[in-house]
């Protein structure tokens, strides 16, 4: 930062405290005009078969996809006809499907297929599959638990993104109360003054937000978004503020005016903020190019958030703090954690071991994280609660039940018939709901009344809807799909669209897994320039990205050893953003061993610069991992917990490679370290 901007600062310190507040205060409000977006359907890119699908169903009927299921236990089937009219008729709730729509309900109940009819009714228990209108899921199942009250059951997509609603703000509430506490607490261990945490969550708050309060421009985020971006750009920026407040510090001491000391430290601490917030935006520019949206969201509000918050700390830090100096000065107390010295000596003992060890885990890691048991949806709701305890309630008496719908050309009633017996001989389809088996292929659709063959019929299209006893995802289910995609492929080739919970997750599948290897190429080679850079060095950028990397694949590769399933955006997202957020505390152990082995052997260089710099990359990482763990603990979203789990434990992961394995390599490679930086100017022994 160039000294006249500086000064600038400093001089018009007040405007730009009020300005700032001002611009926070406009924010908080507009942040709740930014409405959140809970279906995952609508991050598919345009090009994925389930988004065209969806726009030709909206095009040519207007029902949709069966994406809720309702149990109602002791009735009969006339009861069950009576109950089906009072739930269609809730507003917003269309399309419901029961036993009546797949046979005549007029034939005796011995004469129907019993896989067809058990998916249906069994042992005076009916099933009921409907749709429920997007975007007001929380009113409409409220509604209908009214209707069925607490003896009976419901279940599905709908359900779950309406519960996820209603979880939210509690949930970030909770966890911002769990984790303001535990960073104010980690911040004054790390300080000599007691007011001085208060500068440090004033100077990222206020760019918290901002960022969320111009989310009004984007005008929509997805819920992965609402819940993770502001506490992450909380964690991972906090670093900033704490380099110029120490650097401040260290002026303070040595220069009587505080402006001064205030110009030197931003002059100093400048290019260390920026090299740091370089590898966190490059990191999470690489979210922005992910074809399933939800990353490139989440993406776009983590680069405007480090980006808000380096303006913040250089802009807005520096004028707080000199208006408010004296409450620093006033609040001093003695160091509260006991001193690390001599903690180098004992780190060099184990380069060795340390270097073996990893070596033995980064193979195994490498190859476990690739073969982790993925999940792709919002996986099960927990079965404390009610969602969760009714799910299992409705699979112990029906078994598992995913609804599908297959749009194929109305044009040739034979063809359709024909393939419609085909999906009732497939393994794993209970029902098949279609013109051709309910009304009757014999039956000329412009003799009934439009109410009926608007079910089935539009303009183009025939409408046929499947009940299958998979679970919605997973390799039985995405087999079942390809089956019928292929099978319905060879009536009518590529003018056929499939809809469906499954069809949405498999078609996320492909298009995630494809994301995976661009995203990380692209996280890994524009990190890799910031640090080429940054250092002027080959060496040094391949060891950092080498320390960390091995951190993430170590992380990732636990569900595998674990035996325990992993949702994918969470390890998509967190294989960047752990990379990108931890590579941090390399650069600032790298700089200072860099500067101290111009005046001192290897050996000496990197056991002072282990003592000197341990503590600031402890606060850092507990901080980080902090942060995941209580997103972890308070969140009922599998993706955000998924994703607080792998931040909390890769935020740690990366702490003990960058102490121990770190070090070592410098010590190891010292050699070709000083041939392959540019100047490296190394202390010679004489």
């Amino acid at each position: 930062m160039t000294i006249d901007i500086a000064a600038r600062i400093i001089k018009h310190k007040k405007p730009i405290v009020i300005a700032f507040i001002i611009i926070a205060m406009i924010s908080a409000v507009a942040q709740f005009g930014v409405s959140v977006n809970y279906n995952m359907v609508d991050y598919l890119p345009e090009d994925a078969q389930s988004t065209k699908a969806m726009e030709m169903m909206e095009q040519e009927f207007e029902g949709a996809v069966p994406n809720t299921k309702v149990m109602i236990n002791d009735v009969t089937i006339q009861e069950a006809l009576v109950f089906k009219e009072k739930l269609a008729s809730i507003d917003g709730v269309s399309d419901v499907t029961w036993l009546d729509d797949a046979i005549d309900i007029k034939t005796p109940i011995e004469m129907t297929d019993t896989e067809m009819l058990e998916s249906y009714y069994k042992d005076n228990q009916a099933l009921f599959s409907f749709s429920i209108r997007a975007g007001d899921e929380v009113e409409i199942t409220d509604a209908i638990y009214e209707l069925i009250g607490e003896e009976n059951a419901m279940a599905g997509e709908a359900l779950n993104t309406a519960t996820q609603q209603k979880m939210a703000f509690t949930e970030t509430m909770f966890a911002a109360a769990l984790l303001i506490p535990i960073i104010v607490l980690i911040l004054v261990l790390s300080t000599n003054s007691w007011i001085e945490p208060v500068f440090f969550l004033a100077a990222i708050g206020v760019s918290v937000l901002i960022n969320l309060g111009t989310n009004l421009f984007i005008g929509e985020v997805s819920f992965v978004t609402q819940s993770v971006a502001p506490i992450l750009q909380l964690a991972v920026s906090l670093d900033y503020a704490i380099f110029l407040l120490h650097s401040f510090s260290d002026y303070r001491e040595k220069v009587a005016d505080p402006k001064e000391a205030m110009r030197l430290a931003m002059k100093r601490s400048f290019p260390a903020i920026a090299a740091s917030a370089s590898t966190t935006f490059f990191g999470f520019i690489a979210l922005s190019f992910m074809k399933f949206e939800i990353g490139s969201d989440l993406g776009l509000n983590l680069v405007k958030g480090i980006v808000l918050s380096f303006i913040s700390v250089m802009v807005f830090l520096p004028a707080l703090t000199l208006m408010f100096y004296k409450w620093i000065d006033k609040t001093q107390h003695k160091a509260l954690l006991p001193s690390f010295k001599n903690l180098g000596n004992r780190v060099v003992k184990l380069k060795f071991p340390s270097l073996i060890l990893v070596l033995l885990l980064i193979v195994p890691a490498f190859l476990a994280q690739g073969q982790t048991n993925f999940i792709y949806g919002i996986g099960e709701q927990p079965e404390s609660t009610r969602a969760g305890s009714d799910v299992i309630k409705i699979e112990e008496a029906f078994g598992k039940s995913t609804s599908m719908v297959l749009l194929v050309p109305k044009d040739d009633i034979a063809k359709q018939e024909d393939l419609v017996q085909d999906l009732e001989n497939m393994a794993h389809v209970t029902s098949v709901i279609s013109y051709v088996n309910t009304v009757g292929a014999a039956i000329p659709p412009e003799y009934l009344d439009e109410a009926i063959t608007d079910q089935f019929f539009s303009t183009d299209y025939s409408r046929i809807i499947l009940q299958t006893n998979t679970e919605t995802e997973g390799d039985v289910a995405f087999g079942l799909i390809e089956d019928i995609q292929q099978l319905a492929a060879g009536y009518y080739g590529e003018d056929v669209y499939s809809l469906g919970e499954s069809v949405t997750l498999y078609d996320m599948k492909d298009v995630v897994q494809k994301d995976n290897t661009v995203v990380n190429l692209l996280t890994v080679i524009t990190i890799a320039i910031v640090l080429l850079v940054t250092f002027k060095s080959i060496s040094y950028p391949v060891i950092l990205l080498l320390t960390i990397q091995s951190s993430v694949w170590i992380n990732l590769s636990v569900p595998y050893f674990t035996n325990s399933a992993l949702v994918f955006v969470g390890y998509l997202i967190v294989s960047t953003v752990q990379l990108a957020a931890t590579v941090d505390y390399a650069i600032l152990l790298t700089e200072a061993y860099k500067e101290n082995r111009k005046e001192m052997t290897a050996l000496k260089a990197i056991k002072k610069t282990i003592d000197e710099k341990i503590f600031s990359i402890a606060i850092s990482a507990s901080i980080l991992s902090s942060v995941g763990f209580i997103l972890w603990i308070t969140s009922s979203n599998p993706i955000v917990s998924s994703i607080g789990l792998l931040l909390g434990r890769g935020a740690f992961l990366a702490f003990i490679m960058v102490v121990f394995l770190l070090p070592a390599i410098l010590l190891v490679f010292d050699k070709a370290i000083e041939k392959t930086t540019w100047k490296a100017n190394f202390y010679k022994e004489k």
